[in-house]
């Protein structure tokens, strides 16, 4: 699987097909097979005609594991998804990225927006406003003895899935701990690019999807109907409105 170094972090990635890219961003404890290829992120695009990428976090899956929370700084991340497309002389391309990763998709988009052609904010709205997302008791949850001693709903939900994938837990404790920020409602202002902000109906986590397009200059809101917050990543309805919001985006 090939790599590149990112502020001394090794950083683990895929790169298939040919025409305009298309970086994915992938959330909290899961990595970029789980949440690209095994739910046909990558089949879908390359078919469609596009280069696809995608890479592990710092923290997650085969990317180099850090414990200081201050390393997860949500700007930090976005720097490495930046450093991803230089390593590979992409100039720019459409990132797609889905709870924290469109956290990190966001802040790539403002502090590195010549590098961003059109953005998707899969399973985050309003929260990347008012709100950081997941609660910092996933954390404990991370460092909970085991999966039975957890009693929080949504931090037992987070430690199975990161159980079921082998994480590491505590780099995914420091990662909630130091991945806790917000932008600003100028900043939001300031994402000129065209934007799609895709929530499940149903989704608990996110944030209503509404008020935060209502902020932004280019956006627009996608449904993804009678779907939660994990279940909406492969939906076909997610996958549907994304390859039509690329098709029309300048």
């Amino acid at each position: 699987m090939p790599q590149f170094t990112s502020d001394g972090i090794d950083i683990a990635y895929l790169d298939e097909g040919a025409g305009d890219p298309v970086l994915l961003i992938h959330g909290f404890a899961s990595n970029k097979e789980i949440n690209w290829v095994g739910p046909s992120w990558f089949k879908t695009l390359t078919e469609a005609g596009y280069r696809v990428i995608a890479f592990d976090h710092r923290g997650h899956g085969a990317s180099g594991k850090v414990y200081d929370p201050a390393l997860y700084n949500t700007v930090r991340m976005a720097e490495d998804a930046a450093r991803l497309l230089a390593h590979l002389g992409i100039e720019r391309a459409d990132v797609i990225g889905y709870s924290m990763g469109a956290r990190v998709g966001a802040y790539m988009a403002l502090f590195f927006p010549e590098k961003v052609r059109s953005l998707v904010l899969g399973g985050l709205g309003i929260h990347l406003v008012d709100g950081v997302g997941l609660p910092q008791s996933i954390a404990d949850a991370m460092e909970a003895p085991s999966l039975e001693a957890v009693t929080d709903p949504m931090g037992r939900m987070f430690r199975s899935f990161a159980d079921a994938n082998r994480q590491d837990l505590k780099a995914l404790a420091a990662c909630i701990r130091g991945s806790r920020q917000v932008l600003s409602v100028e900043e939001v202002g300031r994402l000129f690019q065209p934007v799609v902000v895709a929530v499940g109906t149903r989704d608990k986590v996110a944030g209503d999807p509404r008020p935060l397009v209502a902020l932004l200059p280019n956006g627009e809101v996608l449904d993804i109907p009678n779907r939660d917050h994990n279940p909406a990543v492969g939906d076909k309805a997610f996958k549907q409105g994304v390859l039509e919001f690329l098709k029309r985006r300048p």
